[in-house]
C-alpha cells in the first residue's frame, strides 16, 4: 500500500519549479524570544511560575508556524498557543533535504531526577535562539498518569520549557483521549461478539451481521476483507452455504485468550485486575481483565510507529486481539472496528506545534512509556522537523529514560519503522546521580564525594560504550546543580572521553536557558556534523531468542537469559507464524541495565529471566517481559494532585 508520504513524490518533483518556495525551510532570521539577564532570576522560580511569566511573551501559534515555513491551509489551531499541523505539510516538503538527527536520552534514571526533557528544551533554544540554527525539539505528550502521581509535569523545568506548559502536561491536544476511546471501542466490541456468539443460532447470527439498519443485506468492508481472508470469493450475502456462513460469522473466540484491555490516563491500582460481566443481562459471561494506563496501549505504540494514514490503518486492522478455540488468531479487522478506531483517531496522526520560552518551536506527538513499550515521540512529527529545519539544521528528538532503554529502542525499534539514521546522540547525566549509582543515599548525594562519581561513572560508561555498539557518536551534557565541585565536573568530563564519549560538556540551562546550553549545543552540531556510521544491533532474521540475548548481554552485560517453559512454547508460536522477523522491546525496570532495580551501576555476571512474552502485531514488535512489570501504575501515598487547583484568575496551579 503506498503510503501518503510518497504517494505524491512524483507530482512534488514535477511541479516543484512552479511552486513558490515558502515551504523550503525554516526561516534563519526567526524572532525569538531570547531571555535577558533581567528574566533570569535567582534563586530559580518554580516552575509553573516562570512558564506562566512568560506566557505574556508567547508568540502566537500562527507566527511560529508561519516563520517555520507552514503554510496556514496545513495549520489546524487549537486555540492560539497550540496547533495540529497536516501530512499534507509532510507531502509538500518531500523534496526538500534532512537536517541532522539527534537522538536525546540519559543514564538509569535515579529518584533524584537527571532533567532529560529540561535538556532537550534547553539544547533547543540553545541552537536556536543563540547560535541561529534551525531547530526542532520532537518529544511525547506525558500522561496525566504520572502528571497527577509522582511527576506533577513533564514539560521540562526552570527555563528550559515547552510551553503552554498547561496544556502540554494536562489535555494538550486530546491525542491520548482519542487513543483511550479507540481503544476501548475495540474492547468493547470484543466482548460484545463474544456475547452474541454465544447467545444466537448461528443462522441468526449471520442474518444479523449482514443486515443494515435499513434492512438491506450488504457485506461491509472489513466484512468483505474477512471473506477474502477466509477464502470466500462472494460479495452478495445471498450467496454464501450454509457452511460458508458459519464459517464467515463465527470468529469462535476463546475467551481465554482475549489479550486486548480496557485502558485509562490515571494511575488506579484497583483496576489491575478486575472481572467483568457480572450485570445480569450479560448471562453469567464473567471473565477477569484489567485495565492499562493509555500510553500503555498498543495503539499508542503504533501511532508511534506509523510512517502516515495508510500505514496506521494497516497497522490497527493487524492487531491481534485473541485467538479462537481453534488457535487462529484474531484481529481488530476481523472483529469489524478498524474502521471506526481510525475515524477515532483521525486526529491524532498530526503532530501537535507548540514552542519553548525562548520561542523555538516543539513537537509534542505520542507518548509510549519507556519501560513497557518504546519510549518515543513519533516518527511521523520527525520526518516533519527534519525537512523543516533543512540540511543545515537539527532535530533533537527525546527517548524515555535511560540509553539502555528508549535509546535502545529508538535504534532498533523506531529507526527500522522509519529508515531514519540518528547522526549523534546527546546522553544526560548529573554527578548527584552517578553517586547514587555507587550507592550513596539520596540524603546524601549532595555532598561532595570524588570518589563515589568515580565509581557510579560506571552506569555512565556503559551507556557510552553502547551508543558506540551502534556506530553513534555521544554526546555527553552534564546537568549541572549547585552542590557539584570542579573536581566532580572534571572527573566526569575525563572519564567520558577516556570512555568514547565524543565529547562531555557541562550545562546549566535550568537557571540560565538556552544561554547555559551554548557549549553543549555546539558540541551536539560538531558531533551531529560529523556523523553517525549507524547499524543495527541484530539482523531482522536473527530468532527472538538470538535477539534478547544479544540486548541482554551487549547492552546490560548479562552472562545469560532464562525462559521459562510456557516462555519457549510462545517463543516457538511466534517465529511459526511469522512474527520472528519483528523487533525486540524489552519489557523491564527502567532504575537498572539488569531485570532488578536494586541493581545499581554497570551490574555483570546476572541471568535475565524472562517470565512472559508478548507480541503486538499492529506495532510489530514482541516484548519479552523482564520480571514484575505494570502496565497501571499506582499512586503514591503523598500524589502530586494535593498540589494542584485552579485559581480564581483561571491560572493552574501546582504543576511542574
Amino acid at each position: 500500500m503506498r503510503s501518503l508520504l510518497t504517494q505524491r513524490t512524483a507530482r512534488l518533483i514535477t511541479h516543484a519549479a512552479e511552486r513558490p518556495t515558502k515551504m523550503a525551510r525554516m526561516d534563519a532570521g526567526m524572532k525569538y524570544n531570547v531571555f535577558t539577564a533581567d528574566d533570569l532570576l535567582t534563586p530559580v522560580p518554580s516552575d509553573i511560575d516562570i512558564a506562566q511569566t512568560r506566557a505574556k511573551k508567547m508568540l502566537p501559534i500562527s507566527d511560529v508556524a508561519r516563520t517555520i515555513g507552514i503554510e496556514d491551509d496545513d495549520v489546524n489551531f487549537y486555540g492560539k498557543y497550540k496547533a495540529k499541523i497536516a501530512l499534507s505539510a509532510a507531502d509538500k516538503l518531500a523534496s526538500q533535504p534532512s537536517g541532522k538527527y539527534v537522538v536525546v536520552c540519559g543514564i538509569n534514571p535515579t529518584p533524584l531526577g537527571e532533567g532529560k526533557s529540561t535538556t532537550t528544551i534547553g539544547l533547543t533554544q540553545a541552537l536556536g535562539a543563540h547560535l541561529s540554527r534551525k531547530v526542532f525539539a520532537c518529544v511525547r505528550q506525558p500522561s496525566q498518569g504520572p502528571t497527577f502521581g509522582i511527576k506533577g509535569g513533564a514539560a521540562g523545568g526552570g527555563y528550559s520549557q515547552a510551553i503552554p506548559m498547561e496544556d502540554f502536561n494536562l489535555h494538550c491536544t486530546g491525542d491520548i483521549h482519542a487513543i483511550t476511546a479507540a481503544n476501548n471501542l475495540l474492547a468493547a466490541a470484543i466482548d460484545t461478539r463474544v456475547f452474541h456468539e454465544k447467545t444466537q443460532p448461528s443462522d441468526a447470527l449471520y442474518r444479523r451481521l449482514v443486515t443494515k439498519s435499513n434492512g438491506k443485506k450488504e457485506f461491509a468492508p472489513p466484512m468483505l476483507r474477512r471473506l477474502e481472508k477466509l477464502g470466500i470469493n462472494k460479495t452478495d450475502p445471498n450467496d454464501l452455504t450454509p457452511e460458508e456462513q458459519v464459517k464467515f460469522a463465527r470468529l469462535d473466540i476463546d475467551p481465554a485468550t482475549i489479550s486486548w484491555r480496557r485502558v485509562l490516563d490515571c494511575n488506579d491500582r484497583f483496576l489491575r485486575q478486575i472481572t467483568v460481566g457480572q450485570g445480569p443481562a450479560e448471562k453469567g459471561m464473567t471473565r477477569e481483565t484489567g485495565y492499562d494506563i493509555s500510553v500503555a496501549s498498543e495503539v499508542m505504540a503504533i501511532l508511534a510507529l506509523a510512517n502516515d494514514v495508510n500505514d496506521y490503518r494497516q497497522r490497527i486492522r493487524d492487531i491481534v486481539v485473541a485467538h479462537s478455540t481453534t488457535g487462529a488468531p484474531v484481529t481488530a479487522d476481523d472483529i469489524g472496528c478498524a474502521g471506526a478506531m481510525l475515524a477515532l483517531l483521525k486526529d491524532s496522526i498530526e503532530p501537535t506545534l507548540m514552542q519553548t520560552l525562548e520561542g523555538t518551536p516543539v513537537f509534542v506527538h505520542a507518548g509510549p512509556f519507556g519501560n513497557i513499550a518504546h519510549g518515543n515521540s513519533s516518527v511521523i512529527a520527525d520526518r516533519i522537523a527534519l525537512k523543516l529545519v533543512g540540511k543545515d539544521g537539527l532535530v533533537l528528538t527525546e527517548a524515555g529514560f535511560g540509553a539502555d532503554m528508549g535509546g535502545e529502542k529508538f535504534m532498533n525499534i523506531k529507526c527500522r519503522a522509519s529508515g531514519l539514521k540518528p547522526d549523534a546522540a546527546v546522553i544526560v547525566a548529573t554527578c548527584r546521580a552517578l553517586k547514587f549509582h555507587a550507592g550513596v543515599p539520596v540524603s546524601k548525594a549532595s555532598i561532595p564525594a570524588v570518589e563515589a562519581v568515580r565509581t557510579g561513572f560506571a552506569n555512565l560508561e556503559r551507556h557510552i560504550q553502547n551508543f558506540a555498539k551502534f556506530g553513534v557518536p555521544a554526546v555527553v551534557v552534564l546537568n549541572q546543580f549547585t552542590c557539584d565541585t570542579e573536581d566532580e565536573i572534571n572527573l566526569v568530563k575525563k572519564l567520558s572521553k577516556e570512555a568514547g564519549a565524543f565529547d562531555c560538556v557541562v550545562s546549566n540551562h535550568w537557571a540560565k536557558g538556552g544561554s547555559g546550553a551554548v557549549e553543549a549545543a555546539e558540541a551536539v552540531i560538531r558531533a551531529a556534523e560529523k556523523g553517525s556510521d549507524f547499524k543495527f544491533l541484530y539482523e531482522d532474521g536473527a530468532s527472538v531468542k538470538e535477539k534478547i540475548e544479544t540486548i541482554c548481554k551487549e547492552l546490560y552485560g548479562a552472562s545469560g537469559v532464562s525462559y521459562t517453559p510456557e516462555v519457549d512454547q510462545k517463543i516457538a508460536g511466534f517465529e511459526k507464524a511469522g512474527y520472528g522477523s519483528f523487533p525486540i522491546c524489552m519489557a523491564k525496570t527502567q532504575y537498572s541495565f539488569s531485570h532488578d532495580p536494586e541493581l545499581k551501576g554497570a551490574p555483570t555476571g546476572f541471568t535475565v529471566p524472562i517470565k512472559d512474552i508478548r507480541v503486538n502485531c499492529g506495532a510489530r514488535f514482541v516484548f519479552p517481559m523482564l520480571g514484575d512489570i505494570s502496565t497501571m501504575p499506582g499512586l503514591p501515598t503523598r500524589p502530586s494532585y494535593y498540589d494542584i487547583d485552579l485559581a480564581e484568575d483561571g491560572r493552574v496551579l501546582g504543576l511542574s
